[in-house]
């Protein structure tokens, strides 16, 4: 059902167009009501505007808290049209039909991600009449037309003069379903803010809330998911501040995948692990290189000799500007990259990197800003999807420190090697388990990853690292349950193990390393990445 747009109200946070937007109703002969800054803001480029308070006979008050909760204004916006008894009562009581409703909500999602926000500021952004009124023209959307966005004012104006002033029933039932998915979105936001600080303050009773909603906005539409035959779009979500692939500016490259944007945060993540030069290459989430050095470009080098095999069609996260030495290496020989994830590109290397034949069109170049192990959030949670419900787990961000590795054999590892440990730790932490991590110098050997063997990861790796393996050390995200993994290792070559500990052979284990002449360390914490 269609009717003509007789009566607008118009009340926004965000006036983005708002005022070409009115005065194009008006010229549509449509009645503007309006209340606070956007009446203000009307009145002062000339649109023909009534105040609510005018309307309801009512004036605004506590500091505009209450303007629009008030029956002529939700009366106007519910009414069934075609229902006698609606009718009868707007009639009865000198209610006004308003058929289109332009609300955007208080700014509370950006007010909350400013550093040193106070709770009092955050509270009084919480919008009450806003989403009142969202709601109530989205509900009635038979009649009432809902506006939450910007971006909407020229398709409703389009339609409205395609249709001589009135809105048709497709547009009005796609604008309510944005509407009501604005309002979940923007109450889950409160939602989980409001639980943060009672986690902050000491008052929760557990890490996560009774009942907990995430919602996003819809940033790309993707190709395709990990598969042709499924579909996939990418949603951001709000309240994020840190560093990452999801508030990167995409500076060059074809249209990213969901595999390109999987991969390049698990990368970022490894990444975010250093604050020293730093290259990660990443290949189906997990990383197949990984160095660190004293320049950008020899980390790049060292990162990418861990596994060249691997590392063509790979994606690659950098903690330094990407300089014209790390990019001329990348474009030489028969090297190529789907994506890159940088803290920004120098002039040069980004010129050569989007004019080198092959390269240009294709390569994906993301700008994420300056990042280091500080920027992580711990309050951000990771959620992983089941069929029919969600799991939620804080992050794991913690890594072992010299101080906290216990030497268990005979034989102590070196100070270079226990450098060397820390360094594979921190990459196994981002390797599918069973993880097993082979390094020396500040640059990955080789990898295990996915096996439903420890043994037969600590194969994979060994076989990775090729004639790298002698005197390399080894990181295990868990325990090993049989010392048949810590034979193949140090019979290979491996000089130094890093575990967490906690089997029921760790001393069979242990006395394997000393038989072997080999040094182990626990952390006594594990870091399995599902």
């Amino acid at each position: 059902m269609t009717s003509k747009i007789q009566r607008a109200l118009i009340s926004v946070s965000d006036k983005t167009g708002i005022e070409n937007f009115a005065r194009a109703l008006s010229q549509f002969g449509v009645e503007i009501l309006s209340t606070g800054g956007t009446y203000a803001a009307l009145e002062k480029a000339g649109v023909p505007v009534r105040e609510v308070s005018q309307y309801t006979g009512f004036p605004e008050m506590m500091d505009g808290r209450v303007k629009t909760l008030h029956p002529k204004v939700h009366g106007g916006i519910l009414a069934l049209r075609d229902d006698a008894g609606h009718t009868g009562a707007m009639k009865a009581h000198d209610i006004s039909g308003i058929d289109l409703v332009v609300v955007n909500l208080y700014p509370f999602e950006s007010t909350v991600a400013k550093p040193g926000v106070t709770r009092a500021d955050a509270i009084e952004q919480i919008d009450i009449g806003g989403p009142s009124m969202v709601r109530s023209a989205a509900k009635n959307h038979r009649f009432v037309g809902i506006v939450t966005e910007p971006d909407d004012y020229g398709r409703v104006l389009d339609d409205m003069q395609k249709r001589e002033g009135e809105l048709s029933d497709e547009l009005r039932r796609e604008l309510a379903a944005k509407a009501f998915a604005l309002t979940a979105r923007y109450d889950a936001a409160i939602s989980r803010w409001m639980f943060e600080r009672e986690l902050e303050d000491g008052l929760a009773d557990a890490a996560f809330p009774p009942s907990f909603a995430i919602a996003g906005v819809k940033e790309l539409e993707l190709r395709y998911g990990e598969n042709p035959h499924q579909v996939a779009a990418f949603y951001r979500t709000s309240g994020f501040s840190e560093p990452s692939v999801a508030s990167a500016e995409v500076l060059n490259g074809k249209a990213l995948s969901y595999n390109n944007l999987i991969d390049l945060d698990a990368a970022h993540a490894l990444a975010k692990e250093f604050d020293e030069p730093f290259v990660a290459v990443t290949k189906h989430n997990n990383p197949c290189g990984a160095a660190v050095a004293e320049t950008i470009e020899a980390a790049l080098e060292a990162a990418w000799a861990g596994d060249p095999l691997s590392a063509f069609g790979s994606v690659l996260a950098f903690t330094r500007p990407v300089n014209l030495a790390a990019a001329t290496f990348l474009v030489e020989g028969n090297r190529f990259v789907e994506a890159i994830v940088a803290p920004s590109f120098d002039d040069d290397a980004f010129e050569l990197l989007t004019k080198k034949p092959k390269w240009g069109k294709s390569v994906r170049l993301l700008a994420c800003g300056k990042f280091g192990t500080g920027v992580r959030q711990e309050r951000d949670i990771e959620l992983k999807r089941l069929t029919g419900g969600f799991l939620l787990q804080g992050r794991d961000l913690s890594v072992a420190k010299p101080s906290d590795l216990e030497t268990k054999t005979a034989k102590k590892p070196t100070e270079s090697q226990v450098n060397d440990l820390l360094f594979a730790e921190k990459v196994a932490k981002h390797v599918k388990s069973n993880a097993i991590v082979l390094a020396r110098g500040g640059r990955v050997l080789g990898v295990g990853a996915g096996q439903m063997s420890r043994v037969d990861a600590v194969r994979m790796a060994v076989h990775k690292a090729g004639d790298g393996v002698t005197s390399s050390v080894l990181a295990s995200d868990a325990f090993f349950p049989f010392p048949d993994g810590v034979e193949a290792a140090v019979e290979a070559g491996v000089t130094a193990l890093l575990q967490p500990g906690g089997s029921v052979r760790d001393e069979e284990v242990i006395a394997a390393c000393d038989r072997l002449g080999a040094s182990m360390v626990f952390t006594g914490q594990r870091h399995f990445r599902h």
